[in-house]
């Protein structure tokens, strides 16, 4: 996969995590639940991340952006996997959690397609992008 096809199908999948960051950033069970409020942050701050870069067309900069992004990806995404269903048992949250993992499973594939530096490689800036 070249840079600019995984840039493109990435771009889709961050479109769809925007939109499990805007139903949990209204939903109100998640309002009083600081642990909750971290999954839409998190995915907010790693869609974003990858913005300035795709407004310079620098796809170098936007992989490395989003792999530096994966291992906090990941990380929410385990977490509401397991800890929706205490906040709600909703369609709504079960369909939310479902999208999120398969989003962020869906970036890895995308990620290892495109080759390059993976985010546990000592150069692929585990923890360093911004």
């Amino acid at each position: 996969m070249t840079p600019e096809q995984a840039v493109a199908e990435l771009d889709g999948v961050l479109a769809h995590l925007w939109m499990v960051r805007t139903f949990l950033k209204h939903a109100d069970e998640v309002q009083e639940d600081a642990d909750m409020l971290e999954v839409p942050r998190t995915l907010f701050d790693s869609i974003r991340a990858t913005e300035p870069a795709a407004q310079r067309g620098d796809l170098t900069e936007y992989l490395r952006r989003l792999r530096g992004k994966l291992p906090k990806l990941r990380r929410v995404a385990d977490f509401f996997a397991a800890e929706h269903a205490r906040v709600s048992d909703h369609t709504n949250f079960k369909m939310a959690s479902l999208s999120l993992t398969a989003a962020v499973r869906r970036i890895e594939t995308i990620l290892a397609a495109v080759g390059g530096p993976t985010d546990t490689d000592p150069a692929g800036g585990h923890g360093q992008a911004g």
